[in-house]
């Protein structure tokens, strides 16, 4: 069976079972008919996935895979923050008028600063330091820049990754300050995959573990009877991925470029609120 499965089915587990709920307290996120969204949640959560042995995605429901990797290349390849380049309509909500969540995720990305070696970016310095100094422990990114944070339509949830060369295999440490389990949850682990594959391709690297730490994974109060059906289930197999073996360059792969092979998943059709 899926490992994704077994550990998302682990975290919801103990989330509804020894979770803290924030039932009464003044939250943010509210759900589209003006009720506050409250949540289940634990404080600390750390998942490791060996992406030697599989790739980690759900079978429990359905992982749209493409549209997965399309936001991906948007923050880290275009490094946008223009929801008009996105196929998908899931940034609308925190869009502005002009169709850009302000200075966030791929904007960070993209703004450079001046090193010894030449301007880069944080996306390119990633490239370089790889290629050139794999042996060091300063190869990481950072988007959560207190000084733009006013200007970001949202700010950002998975903030900050650290890459990592053991040997031949290359590792990836991704720091998330806040988890919806059911919505993003296994969304975010097989976008950081996918660019853990990515970094690891470019670079001559055999892609190693993935490590997922997330300061607060929760549950919201609509989606608590969904998760409870989904743990319910027997998960498949993981499928295999297929990357196009000709794409060399970071800035050459396209959604079409990824492929799983034997995909299974269950047919999960319950109705999912997002909360905003």
């Amino acid at each position: 069976m899926s490992y994704a499965d077994i550990i998302f089915k682990e975290n919801c587990k103990q989330i509804i079972e020894h979770g803290f709920s924030d039932e009464g307290m003044n939250v943010r996120p509210h759900w589209e008919d003006g009720a506050p969204a409250h949540t289940i949640k634990r404080f600390g959560v750390v998942n490791r996935y060996d992406l030697q042995k599989e790739f980690p995605i759900m079978t429990l429901r359905k992982v749209y895979f493409k549209s997965c990797i399309d936001e991906l290349l948007w923050i880290w390849q275009k490094k946008s923050n223009d929801v008009h380049e996105l196929r998908s309509h899931i940034w609308d909500s925190w869009a502005d008028e002009n169709g850009t969540i302000g200075k966030a995720y791929g904007y960070q990305l993209g703004v450079k600063h001046h090193y010894p070696e030449g301007e880069f970016d944080q996306v390119d310095r990633v490239l370089f330091d790889l290629k050139n100094h794999p042996e060091s422990r300063r190869i990481m990114t950072n988007i959560y820049n207190h000084h733009d944070l006013s200007e970001m339509g949202l700010y950002p949830c998975a903030y900050s990754v650290t890459l990592n060369v053991t040997g031949d295999r290359l590792n990836m440490i991704l720091n998330q300050r806040s988890q919806d389990m059911l919505v993003a949850n296994n969304w975010n682990v097989c976008q950081y995959a996918i660019l853990l594959h990515m970094f690891a391709r470019v670079s001559g690297f055999k892609p190693g573990e993935l490590v997922h730490v997330i300061a607060d994974a929760h549950i919201y109060d609509r989606h608590v009877d969904a998760v409870k059906k989904l743990l319910e289930l027997e998960p498949f197999e993981a499928p295999g991925l297929w990357i196009n073996p000709d794409v060399k360059s970071f800035y050459d792969f396209t959604v079409d470029d990824f492929r799983l092979e034997g995909y299974k998943c269950h047919e999960f059709t319950e109705k999912i609120p997002v909360a905003i």
